[in-house]
């Protein structure tokens, strides 16, 4: 497969993962007790969209000396486009987990400490799931066709909408975990397990770990398809994938006053991922340029903001 990743370049990048988890780690908290302000959380993700920005423009850089302008400019383009695929789709994945703090009453003080660890399985999990997906594509071209019609067939289930709220506990992995593993009735403190009368036992917080890490391999079933439909170049995937992961923790809080607001957010991305869909079954007929694809995710997204903000003010609602 035609990839410009070296061992070199996938070295730099997992170095520079690195590097930002261990600041988000230690810049990104709050005082025992207290809640996230939604200023820090604006401050904190812009501060991870532009590093997302800088890296695609190091990368730039770097492919105009070595490989030239047009495979420089071919290459950032499809980063930057699936960048912004991938930031859009974790917002529902935001929302899942918005969700499941409410269900178990998970305190803001808690919430960081799951995310931190969410962000990691959902690295490691992304990591695997791309090298996978990258093998199938090399070894089995068709199966982007099957990508395409997955992607058209989700897309038509966001523009339908859900009639019902889904509701936690109606989830297989949590009754498959009740049903084998001894849980206390309640949170104890920030641990996930503790002994009790000499037995080993799961608190509700390790529940809520398992069901975080288990929504982000369900979102990544949608997102990873899509993101092979902007670029098939492994270096790329991932590295778009991991810079829109990196910022789910900042992007968390600062949306999660936002979550009723974006009324109009799964219709843009129901029509985002039929378009992608579209384009992944038309390969053999039509190649899109990526300056298009990129350029619908952008206006579709600003059109979709736009739209959920007027719906805000008609309703009188509060956006953040």
């Amino acid at each position: 497969m035609e990839t410009i990743g070296t061992l070199w370049l996938y070295l730099a990048f997992f170095g520079i993962v690195a590097v930002m988890l261990i600041i988000d780690f230690l810049g990104f908290k709050q005082k025992q007790g207290q809640d996230v302000k939604i200023k820090t959380a604006a401050y904190w993700s812009l501060a991870w969209v532009s590093i997302a920005t800088l890296f695609g423009g190091g990368l730039w850089l770097y492919l105009q000396q070595t490989a030239g302008v047009t495979v420089a400019n071919t290459k950032v383009m499809e980063y930057f486009a699936g960048y912004l695929l991938e930031k859009s789709l974790a917002i529902d994945n935001v929302f899942v987990w918005l969700m499941i703090f409410a269900a178990f009453a998970i305190p803001p003080a808690l919430q960081r400490k799951l995310l931190l660890y969410g962000v990691l399985g959902a690295i490691v999990l992304r990591t695997i799931f791309i090298f996978i997906g990258a093998w199938f594509v090399q070894e089995f071209s068709w199966i982007l066709y099957i990508f395409g019609a997955f992607l058209v067939y989700t897309g038509f289930k966001f523009l339908k909408g859900q009639d019902d709220d889904p509701n936690i506990e109606d989830m297989a992995i949590l009754k498959w975990l009740r049903k084998h593993m001894r849980i206390t009735p309640t949170l104890e403190g920030d641990k996930f397990f503790v002994r009790q009368n000499g037995m080993l036992w799961a608190t509700p917080l390790f529940l809520v770990l398992i069901l975080v890490e288990a929504s982000d391999v369900i979102f990544a079933v949608d997102s990873i398809p899509a993101i092979f439909a902007v670029t098939t170049d492994p270096f790329i995937v991932l590295t778009a994938n991991l810079m829109a992961i990196l910022g789910l923790r900042a992007m968390f809080f600062l949306l999660s006053g936002a979550a009723s607001k974006m009324h109009y957010l799964p219709y843009g991305l129901g029509l985002i991922l039929v378009f992608i869909g579209f384009k992944m079954l038309m390969l053999d007929v039509f190649h899109m340029p990526i300056w298009i694809s990129l350029g619908f995710i952008i206006i579709t997204l600003t059109v979709t903001a736009l739209l959920s903000i007027r719906h805000s003010k008609k309703y009188n609602e509060t956006t953040l």
